[in-house]
């Protein structure tokens, strides 16, 4: 799903948790792009609805940002969103 703006590629986000075969998914987004939860979880619960599809509440600051402690939490995959290629 792409606006003028950003792609959330959503496509990706689906198709890496098919290919890992996980259950537990947690995903990171930048403050500017947590408005867009809702529709990330409903594409991932339309085409998964088995997988427990959870959000960081906190900051996520660039790539380099990962949550200490997360490993301990349980989930399966983390996913971060946020980054472009600079042009």
């Amino acid at each position: 799903m792409a606006n003028e703006y950003y792609d959330l590629s959503v496509e990706e986000i689906i198709a890496k948790i098919k290919s890992e075969k996980v259950k537990r998914v947690l995903i990171q987004l930048p403050d500017g792009l947590k408005p867009e939860a809702k529709t990330i979880q409903n594409a991932v619960a339309k085409e998964l609805p088995e997988i427990e599809l959870c959000f960081w509440g906190g900051s996520a600051y660039g790539a380099c940002d990962i949550p200490l402690g997360v490993d301990k939490l349980g989930f399966d995959l983390l996913i971060h969103l946020g980054h472009a290629t600079w042009r």
